[in-house]
């Protein structure tokens, strides 16, 4: 098996397996679970952008519709009026790689004329049957992540009887539907929260090793999600650093490659500090 991960985003190489990455989250949306509303001014968004990547941001990750448990779809048209000028304006801002947050062909191919470079769909390919190849015009790197249903209803009593087994079946469709379209890089995220209960999310995390095996990079995305509150009972999102950081530090050390997050900074300075203990024989 492979462990070494390069994948060429842009002009540059990424070595995904010779240390943690970190992937900003910037929120384009008036509703989104954190960060809703903060970001939808232009401005604003660079702004943060900037802050981001001088925190050590590795990549930018831009989303216009939230997906939060129970979200309601917005429209194409109102999704690319969010997400295009703030993919334009960070291709001349940031010289770290932009993501593009969407399950739409549509957008995901007007963002990634507009200069970004990879798309990162919920739905691993699934929600829109184009996207593939939407992916694959523009040779760009796909974070394909696990969903179990859709947005609106996945959080109604998610079951599954084989966990891991159900998530590496999913990744080995997402893979092939990936190499059939002409992706030549894709990364794997199992979908903290999707469609998953508290115990469903800490055992993906506990056996996350076990998607070693798809030989693909792995991204995770913990930043301050609902089973930390359950966790530490508490409903204020911006209450979950410590639980952030914690579930962040198990997928570390069980083999994420990308942690996807809010708290830049913080973020960066975990990976840091479980790169230099992953590395000591």
């Amino acid at each position: 098996m492979n462990d070494n991960y390069s994948y060429q985003i842009g002009k540059k190489i990424y070595d995904l397996s010779a240390r943690t990455h970190v992937m900003g989250v910037l929120n384009i949306t008036p509703d989104s679970f954190s960060d809703g509303g903060k970001y939808m001014e232009l401005g604003a968004a660079v702004t943060r952008a900037k802050e981001m990547e001088s925190e050590g941001a590795d990549f930018i990750d831009v989303g216009g519709i939230s997906t939060r448990p129970g979200a309601e779809e917005v429209s194409p048209e109102e999704e690319l009026k969010r997400v295009i000028p703030v993919v334009k304006a960070l291709n001349s801002e940031v010289a770290v790689p932009v993501s593009i947050d969407t399950y739409r062909a549509r957008v995901a191919d007007e963002a990634l004329s507009n200069g970004a470079l990879i798309v990162n769909d919920i739905s691993a390919f699934n929600f829109d049957k184009e996207m593939a190849a939407a992916v694959a015009k523009h040779n760009a790197t796909a974070i394909a992540m696990h969903i179990k249903g859709t947005p609106r209803d996945m959080q109604k009593d998610p079951q599954y009887n084989d966990l891991m087994a159900e998530l590496l079946q999913y990744f080995e469709n997402a893979a092939w539907q990936a190499n059939v379209a002409g992706i030549k890089q894709v990364i794997f995220d199992p979908g903290i929260g999707f469609g998953k209960t508290v115990e469903h999310n800490l055992k993906i995390l506990k056996h996350l090793q076990d998607l070693k095996r798809l030989d693909t990079p792995i991204m995770i995305g913990v930043s301050r999600k609902s089973l930390i509150g359950k966790l530490l009972d508490t409903e204020d999102v911006y209450d979950r650093l410590e639980g952030t950081i914690a579930l962040n530090t198990v997928g570390i050390l069980n083999g994420a490659h990308i942690i996807r997050v809010h708290d830049v900074k913080e973020g960066v300075r975990t990976a840091r500090i479980l790169d230099a203990y992953n590395k000591v024989e």
